[in-house]
């Protein structure tokens, strides 16, 4: 089936979404969907537009590619794509000038779950982590992953504590933390460095009485 639908517009009358920090930004996924993309601005006269990358593919942006522009999944088709100062340059089918350009400022692309790529081995796609309950080795449960940091030098893992009030505990997406990533359970398994959680860290601090 030819993907250019002659009705673009054409969307389901109700749609699940859930939230997410994606590359350190908060982003609303239509549930199915996966961010690939958010659109920074205009870019000259003919409708290019910038996009910061939030994917490890960008031959997603490829001519002739399909994606879901914003929450409504309005279908577009990349006509060209450049690289441009760590960002890429599209211009999308329907889109010819700057004014249209410039009113999809802020709006996210998306790709359908069934288009994402293969990962190796020991690689996971954002939305497999968060949800995640999480425990440690010893079996001790510490909460939910809620959201995912990307720092530069590896991913944080930001896990909702099961405390009351709830806390935030910061994990290092580093091999000697996490231990297992089990999706069919929807469970991590960690294990803790030496004053990685906030109470043991005091713990070794108060002295002895």
């Amino acid at each position: 089936m030819d993907e250019r639908r002659a009705n673009r517009r054409e969307r389901p009358p109700s749609r699940r979404y859930e939230t997410y920090t994606h590359r350190n930004r908060k982003v609303r996924v239509p549930e199915g969907y996966m961010a690939v993309g958010l659109i920074a601005g205009a870019h000259g006269l003919r409708g290019e537009v910038k996009v910061e990358l939030h994917t490890d593919f960008p031959e997603r942006f490829a001519p002739g590619s399909t994606l879901w522009l914003g929450t409504e999944l309005e279908q577009v088709e990349v006509a060209t794509s450049r690289p441009h100062q760590g960002q890429v340059l599209v211009r999308f089918e329907q889109v010819t000038n700057r004014s249209e350009a410039e009113a999809l400022r802020g709006e996210w692309l998306f790709i359908h779950e069934s288009e994402a790529e293969t990962l190796e081995e020991g690689t996971y796609f954002v939305h497999d982590i968060i949800g995640a309950s999480v425990q440690t080795v010893e079996g001790r449960p510490l909460g939910v992953v809620r959201e995912v940091l990307f720092t530069g030098a590896n991913e944080v893992y930001v896990i909702e504590s099961l405390d009351q009030p709830p806390r935030e505990l910061l994990l290092p997406a580093i091999a000697d933390v996490i231990q297992q990533v089990d999706l069919e359970a929807n469970l991590i398994t960690v294990a803790l460095l030496p004053g990685l959680l906030d109470e043991e860290a005091d713990e070794e601090e108060t002295p002895e009485e």
